[in-house]
């Protein structure tokens, strides 16, 4: 009997060892998310947690039933989360509703906005990005924001460049960093590392 109770309280102290894990599902068109996710990994991996990244244009998830929250996120274009993630929500919805869930999208048009003072257009993009797309997969997300997002005029078709080239004065104030020719980072950094570190204290 003193041999298994002491087995009994080696396991249960193991299972304390363990590391709660996470998965990062997200989805990108030319790859700017990419670093987000790998700054929010960088963090919620210092807070201790176990964290497993997938983009989910390069390998697909067969299975997330040993990860207690799954971030889903995702780049914006044309108001349109990108299709490798919606097709992650769909196929993993049902049991996405008994874990934990938090959701991002990275929006270049964000900052813009913010800049110009349209608060209105802010709120309907929030709800339509986030908020809407929880409700149709029936999720109750423990967290939902928007970040920056980059805005690259050599990977934007000719067309669409067109379209935005009038929003180019209005990118330095609007704090965008140009980091290379073409290329335009509207993200704040402070602001990814500290949503990561909240959300790490709802876990």
């Amino acid at each position: 009997m003193f041999d298994y109770l002491i087995v009994v309280q080696i396991l249960k102290e193991g299972k304390k060892l363990e590391k709660t894990k996470i998965l990062i599902a997200y989805g990108t068109r030319y790859g700017a998310t990419t670093s987000t996710v790998e700054e929010i990994s960088k963090v919620l991996q210092g807070e201790g947690f176990d964290v497993r990244v997938v983009n989910l244009k390069e390998e697909k998830i067969k299975d997330i039933s040993k990860f207690e929250l799954v971030i889903v996120g995702s780049g914006m274009k044309m108001e349109m989360w990108t299709s490798k993630t919606k097709a992650f929500l769909n196929k993993f919805s049902g049991e996405l509703k008994k874990k934990k869930v938090a959701f991002f999208v990275s929006s270049g048009a964000r900052a813009l906005m913010e800049h110009k003072g349209e608060q209105d257009e802010i709120i309907r993009i929030n709800k339509k990005y986030l908020e809407d797309k929880a409700s149709k997969y029936d999720l109750n997300p423990i967290s939902m924001t928007m970040f920056g997002g980059i805005w690259d005029y050599n990977q934007i078709g000719k067309i669409y460049q067109k379209f935005l080239e009038s929003d180019k004065e209005n990118f330095n104030p609007a704090g965008f960093i140009e980091t290379e020719p073409g290329v335009y980072d509207s993200r704040n950094w402070d602001e990814i590392r500290k949503w990561a570190k909240e959300l790490a204290s709802l876990i």
